[in-house]
């Protein structure tokens, strides 16, 4: 802060609990809260939610067990899945989808008016809900939606980019956020001509996080633009934990269209429905890979096709024989997609590609969504629990989303509204830097490149290097979605860096086979970035509006 400049005096918000996201998980946590404020980037139900075709996993028919699914959800996680969360999270599955049977969803059912079930890669059983056939995102997401607006205990803010936690004086605690509120314009001035660009600090007896992954920070990504890591890099500027930050999943069916950004996603129940990948000669290759051939894990999948690209052949989905005619019934978005493409799923081959699509790594929590600071909960991708260990079990993630999303809404309804007098932020929170679209592009294109499908340590310290002229090049002149993305792709690197082995979804090409000795989450205890005091002024302390605050000298 400059010596001859007073500094900005931001309006100050006071919340029971704040929720962040626009997702299942987040909508599930504020309904379940009922009192709460609901800060969200876009609008209501954006994020990669409703993209999630597949669908939802729960153990509903007949001789099928929950246990089953849990043991499932184990096998796949590359020997690192930790069994009691997995065991929480898939007991809870049946209950959930007649839960969200009674907010509204409108699951697929036959002619009886039973759930139609579907098997997707790693599932021993028809366990997969689907609404829509292939929209079962989209659909829990208005169900949510609807709920949500039609409670007026729910504040919902839109438009409004959280930039930073806010911790109490003495750093152990998370009291609040520092949001810029979209609507308000970047050229708003305060009283000293400077630019505050509509920054508020919201301060509240808990913050609960629930942005997504990072998956939209590789070239090649089915995630949409606002999946930035924006809960991870926070959490890490504020000195708190993140686990598995290299296990990031990359779903094997992405349509490779030209000019595409994100790349359609051509979802999983496809092969469960019989379609298998064959390459432009026409040869089958995944039989020869894995018993399971094209519902192997996504991990091999995915290598299954990366392969086939770096040999220079092409790989294409062939659903022709196992859905043909069936196409716009029975998988009504693929087909719409394929058809924006040219293509027609019907008749032609599918030429597909690896993408970044799911992130294993997040804020560290527990089951329960619980951060290593107190204040701070995370919930659905944006968390690590560990139930994914190295590679996510397919249609999951939905229902990790809304069981953690219900859990901490009925842990945090009794929290109560917090009076801090001076609090702690990081120094770049009070910056509203400009968006570097060319900064940001390098970012995607050096983690695709250096940290994508198969990695190994040359590769991983030239994107190390790379992303350190970055840093110098942008310090203190970078938007929070730049920041955020140097401060992930830093995390990604390092992490992928020091797992000399691999296991799941982390390949490296040095260190081909898993070791017993890394067998275990990856915990990093980062330090705090540089920080700098609020103190809250008293309403009526100062002749200026009440509910502001002034940076301490």
């Amino acid at each position: 802060m400059s010596a001859d400049r007073q500094p900005p005096r931001l309006r100050v918000e006071r919340h029971r609990v704040l929720v962040v996201g626009a997702g299942v998980a987040a909508l599930s946590a504020a309904l379940e809260l009922g009192d709460a404020t609901l800060l969200v980037d876009t609008v209501l139900g954006g994020g990669s939610s409703p993209w999630a075709q597949g669908g939802l996993a729960a153990a509903l028919e007949r001789g099928d067990t929950t246990v089953a699914h849990a043991e499932d959800t184990v096998t796949v996680s590359g020997g690192i899945g930790a069994r009691p969360a997995a065991d929480v999270i898939t007991a809870a599955a049946p209950e959930v989808v007649h839960w969200l049977q009674s907010l509204g969803a409108r699951f697929d059912t036959d002619g009886d008016g039973s759930l139609v079930l579907g098997r997707e890669a790693g599932h021993r059983a028809r366990r997969i809900v689907h609404a829509n056939g292939d929209a079962t995102g989209a659909e829990i997401v208005r169900a949510l939606v609807d709920r949500v607006r039609a409670n007026p205990a729910i504040a919902v803010r839109e438009h409004t980019t959280v930039v930073d936690l806010v911790r109490s004086e003495d750093g152990r605690r998370i009291v609040g956020v520092v949001a810029l509120d979209r609507r308000a314009g970047l050229d708003r001035r305060d009283e000293q001509g400077g630019r505050d660009g509509g920054l508020t600090v919201h301060l509240a007896g808990a913050v609960v996080l629930g942005t997504g992954g990072y998956g939209h920070l590789f070239a090649a990504t089915t995630n949409p633009p606002q999946v930035c890591g924006a809960a991870m890099a926070m959490a890490a500027r504020a000195g708190v934990d993140v686990a598995d930050a290299e296990m990031v999943q990359f779903h094997p069916t992405a349509l490779a269209a030209p000019g595409a950004d994100p790349l359609p996603l051509l979802t999983e129940a496809l092969r469960g429905e019989g379609a298998i990948l064959v390459n432009d000669r026409g040869e089958r290759y995944m039989a020869a890979l894995h018993p399971d051939a094209e519902l192997a894990p996504r991990d091999i999948v995915a290598r299954g096709n990366y392969a086939e690209l770096v040999a220079g052949r092409r790989p294409m989905l062939d659903a022709r024989a196992a859905v043909g005619e069936r196409f716009p019934e029975r998988f009504p978005t693929v087909f719409a997609l394929a058809r924006a493409a040219g293509l027609d799923p019907r008749t032609d081959l599918l030429p597909v590609s690896p993408a970044a699509h799911y992130c294993m790594g997040g804020v560290a929590t527990d089951v329960d969504g619980r951060a290593s600071k107190a204040g701070l909960w995370v919930v659905g991708e944006a968390a690590s629990t560990g139930v994914h260990g190295a590679n996510r079990l397919a249609s999951n993630s939905l229902l990790e989303g809304v069981v953690m999303g219900r859990s901490v809404g009925r842990l945090l309804r009794r929290t109560a509204r917090p009076a801090p007098e001076r609090v702690v932020v990081p120094a770049a929170a009070l910056h509203v830097g400009e968006h570097d679209a060319e900064v940001f592009a390098a970012v995607r294109q050096l983690l695709w490149r250096h940290a994508g499908v198969v990695r190994d340590e040359a590769g991983l310290r030239a994107g190390l290097a790379m992303l350190g002229g970055m840093v110098d090049a942008e310090a203190g002149t970078a938007g929070p979605t730049v920041r955020n993305a140097v401060e992930v792709a830093g995390l990604v690197l390092r992490s992928a860096l020091a797992r000399t082995e691999s296991r799941g979804a982390h390949c490296r090409a040095d260190f081909p086979r898993s070791d017993a000795a890394q067998a275990a989450r990856q915990i990093v205890h980062p330090a705090a970035a540089p920080s700098i005091v609020l103190d809250i002024e008293p309403a009526g302390a100062r002749p200026v509006d009440a509910g502001h605050l002034v940076v301490a000298a």
